[in-house]
């Protein structure tokens, strides 16, 4: 019998628990890789060839390919592990989870500032708050992008 998960219901998040890590394991192990200085490189002279060393799923390596960090975390990458590619690529952490919203680094780093969103609205999926999925990505980078 499958474990009840209560927490699918939270808008705008995936959880990382054990089912997401078995179907991230070979994603982050790659991320992991990243680590090192050689295999940085290595990835970085030829993405597809390195990423095609990796038992991952063809999503796994489109997303890695797209750096949609939001699509890896959908096909079990962990952010904690993500963030490997970010910073290969010379990307802070914040660029990073501003990119996942569709926001600018700036308004990501603002809206954290001001207390982050507001949990009105967002406490189950299908309410009309911020991090409800018809409403993102917002800011003007969603904007740019989905236009």
């Amino acid at each position: 019998m499958p474990l009840a998960k209560p927490y699918l219901d939270v808008p705008g998040t995936t959880i990382f628990d054990a089912e997401q890590s078995r179907l991230g394991y070979h994603l982050n192990q790659f991320c992991m890789s990243l680590m090192k200085a050689g295999n940085r490189e290595r990835f970085k002279a030829n993405e597809r060839a390195y990423l095609d060393e990796w038992p991952m799923t063809e999503e796994q390596k489109q997303a890695v390919l797209a750096r949609d960090l939001n699509r890896c975390i959908k096909a079990g990458g962990n952010i904690y592990f993500l963030a490997k590619i970010g910073a290969t690529d010379g990307k802070s952490f914040q660029q990073m989870a501003g990119s996942m919203t569709g926001m600018t680094e700036e308004e990501y780093r603002d809206m954290m500032i001001a207390g982050g969103r507001s949990v009105d609205g967002n406490r189950v999926v299908g309410e009309d708050g911020t991090a409800q999925a018809h409403r993102q990505p917002q800011g003007k980078a969603g904007a740019t992008r989905n236009s």
